[in-house]
């Protein structure tokens, strides 16, 4: 940073200009690209090849020395013992079913997005894993499984968090002691350790998270030269970037955000520079909308085409899609099914709203209300879903050896559930979670019913013949219909409301007074259908649509992640909440505490923890300090220095809030693991705060800061080493392992 004036004096009114909060977080001065690491002159330059001895030269690439050391490093702590375990540990018996999924080529759901599980299966790949292993939790590899390879292959984003780390502190234009401390924190916290050693998304997650805000910085060192190579390339990878990181987790639609607010800064900032041509406004925006909005939605949509394009065999996630899409997957049975329903038919029926699930009923009644038997919508598929078409009550009962008559449009049919001979009925009772609509239930028997049975046919239209006018009979898969109720006239409905545990926590299912035409959740489609009378139909030419199949996986992983919400009847003693993560509060056991076990506890370097969290405050003070001396025209700081402090805070701090604010919002439950993001923005803050008032003072000794820097520094060092069994596994009973619990909260030593 500039030292051409003094860091506190009172200068004249109005012989500085005080910065707004929100001014741009670009160097005004010409020399703004000279913080990179890049731009810095080669020593004898000028002199010829004569002038560049080798001392000159280590000394000019004395940071890359330092990034290697740093990577060497961050190699050994990621890869020390890192097969020591040979059990499934944690989420590995999540994340690594889904890499035999991909093996198999099973398709399976879950709420994240594809691109990480995808890299696991890779690395599995690449390892010589076959996809046979069932990862069950606690289960002891097989030989056959080279479990070792794989967490090594995946600890290779971990490694690479630290180097780049390193390098963005420099960017961020911080003094050599600052980015020292910042590549150490990165890569001496046992948290970001040990989520890096195991067959899981996290450690993808926070390298592309650490790769965004580095190629961010990059960028904005290269804003004195707009639409240079160098400013191309290193928009474009901020781009695809932001792309990745959303593609493995929807977390990275938290450092989206942080980029977008710098760019929304960055531009508002050129809109009121009045001497520049309106063509490079355009220009400016342009280059904005294509690589930082349609080239990352580009790289997510990638992903779950190539998703789709490997899962092409039916699997356990099969019931999350629509029916459409399941007749294209191999392996399935709707090729066998008949594709005209008719009276006798034994049928599954699908609900079409995004995320929808299937017309279930078990023998469990309702709690309230009319307490009959319970109808909900459940996308596991089993036997208590299907159900039978029959007759009126009042018309003749269905003959199997009669003629075959096929349901049309407008036919009052009843839906008898196949388990219980209950028929789906509804009435004048309200529903159980959705008072204003109707319960719908189950009641009666085969030969027990009345007219509340009945349900009448509307056809909406045909995925592949068109409108209703089009639609002579009902098909399977493509006929999409409407279930009114005859005497009430309301509509068989079901959303993403959710019953309480005495539901299972599945769907509710209601019967809507609303007559919405174009409300999605009361429109139905026959999925599965067996009929021995009829001819298997000939799906061939069924063909499903990429976007359409891509929003409804988004919606549907959308539906199942708020879904995961706390279970008011069950303790969960992994569980934590956003407000004991700043200061550690919990940590969390990876596996079982037997004294036979190797255990690992999921917690982070004391130091580095509430080192961040206390600096966020200290930073956050200090910026309201500033900002009421301006207001009495004392600056403190020239406009470069102003500039530069604003724009590292805001990217800490914003960044922070970012990740952090969301998860006391959202009502999903919390584990600790879910702070290891957030932790990177803490750190930048903690090492930002320290250079401010310490390591670029112009009034403290160098000798001064060297011994800040060897306190901070032996801090974070000995507190890991005085941790690292914790990450590296814990041998024998836990309870020689003393020293441990520097907080009581810590459930490292009770049972």
């Amino acid at each position: 940073m500039s030292e051409s004036k003094g860091v506190r004096r009172r200068n004249p009114r109005g012989a500085v200009s005080s910065p707004s909060v929100l001014d741009a977080a670009v160097d005004p001065k010409p020399d703004d690209g000279g913080k990179g690491i890049d731009d810095k002159p080669l020593q004898g330059a000028g002199k010829g090849l004569a002038g560049i001895t080798p001392a000159n030269f280590l000394l000019q690439n004395l940071d890359h020395v330092a990034g290697l050391v740093y990577t060497l490093l961050s190699f050994w702590t990621r890869f020390y013992k890192i097969g020591h375990s040979e059990h499934v540990v944690w989420d590995e018996a999540h994340f690594g079913k889904f890499a035999s999924h991909y093996l198999k080529r099973e398709f399976y759901f879950d709420v994240h997005p594809p691109l990480g599980k995808m890299l696991v299966a890779l690395a599995g790949y690449l390892a010589g894993y076959d996809g046979s292993f069932e990862f069950k939790s606690g289960e002891v590899y097989t030989e056959d499984v080279p479990f070792t390879a794989m967490r090594m292959i995946l600890a290779t984003f971990g490694v690479a968090m630290v180097p780049v780390g390193w390098y963005t502190a420099i960017e961020l234009g911080m003094s050599r002691w600052a980015c020292h401390l910042v590549a150490l924190m990165v890569l001496l916290d046992v948290g970001w350790l040990c989520i890096s050693r195991f067959i899981l998304l996290d450690s993808m997650l926070l390298f592309f998270i650490v790769f965004t805000v580095f190629c961010l910085t990059k960028f904005n060192n290269k804003q004195s030269r707009p639409f240079s190579i160098g400013w191309w390339y290193w928009l474009t990878l901020t781009g695809l970037g932001i792309g990745c990181v959303t593609s493995v987790k929807m977390v990275g639609m938290f450092v989206t955000a942080l980029v977008g607010l710098y760019t929304v800064e960055d531009l508002w900032e050129k809109f009121g520079d009045l001497k520049m041509p309106v063509r490079e406004q355009i220009k400016h925006w342009t280059a904005r909308v294509v690589c930082l909005i349609i080239l990352p939605f580009l790289v997510f949509m990638a992903s779950f085409k190539i998703h789709f394009i490997i899962l092409n065999e039916s699997g356990p996630g099969d019931s999350q899609m629509s029916s459409l899409f399941q007749a294209n997957l191999q392996g399935n049975d709707f090729a066998q099914n008949p594709l005209e329903i008719a009276y006798g038919s034994r049928i599954t029926v699908k609900n079409m709203g995004l995320g929808g699930g299937l017309l279930h009923s078990h023998p469990h009644v309702y709690p309230g209300g009319s307490g009959q038997q319970q109808i909900t919508c459940y996308h596991h598929k089993d036997s208590n879903n299907e159900w039978e078409i029959l007759t009126r009550w009042d018309e003749p009962p269905y003959d199997p050896e009669g003629p075959i008559r096929f349901v049309h449009n407008n036919d009052i049919v009843r839906l008898a559930h196949i388990m219980t001979t209950r028929n789906l009925h509804s009435h004048l009772v309200p529903g159980p979670i959705t008072k204003l609509n109707h319960e719908v239930s189950c009641y009666g028997n085969t030969t027990i019913g009345d007219i509340h049975d009945y349900w009448q046919v509307e056809v909406v239209d045909d995925l592949v013949r068109g409108s209703r006018a089009n639609v002579d009979r009902v098909h399977a898969l493509t006929t999409r219909l409407r279930f009114r109720h005859q005497v009430l006239g309301c509509y068989l409905r079901a959303d993403s409301t959710m019953l309480p545990q005495w539901g299972w926590k599945q769907a509710e299912v209601t019967c809507t007074p609303q007559n919405n035409p174009n409300d999605p959740h009361t429109y139905w489609n026959v999925e599965s259908h067996w009929n021995d009378r009829l001819p298997p139909a000939d799906i061939k030419h069924l063909k499903t649509s990429f976007l359409r199949d891509f929003w409804h996986l988004n919606v549907a992983m959308m539906n199942s992640n708020n879904a995961l919400i706390p279970d008011p009847d069950k303790e969960d003693i992994l569980a934590s909440t956003p407000f004991d993560w700043p200061f550690l509060h919990l940590g969390l056991r990876m596996c079982g505490w037997g004294d036979t076990q190797t255990k690992y506890y999921l917690m982070g370097n004391p130091i580095v923890w509430w080192g961040g969290a206390m600096s966020l405050i200290v930073g956050l003070g200090t910026f309201g300090v500033y900002l009421l001396r301006m207001q009495r025209k004392y600056f403190v700081m020239n406009d470069h220095d102003w500039n530069h402090f604003l724009y590292v805070g805001k990217v800490a701090f914003i960044g922070w809030c970012l990740h952090y604010v969301p998860f006391i919002i959202m009502g999903r439950v919390t584990y600790v693991h879910h702070y290891l993001p957030t932790l990177y923005f803490a750190v930048l803050m903690f090492a930002h705060m320290l250079d401010h008032f310490v390591f670029s003072s112009r009034q403290l000794a160098p000798l001064v800061k060297q011994i800040t820097f060897g306190i901070c520094a032996s801090a974070v060092i000995g507190t890991f080493w005085w941790f690292k069994g914790v990450a590296f596994g814990i041998d024998g009973p836990i309870g020689e392992h003393k020293g441990l619990a520097w907080r009581k909260t810590w459930n490292i030593y009770n049972l």
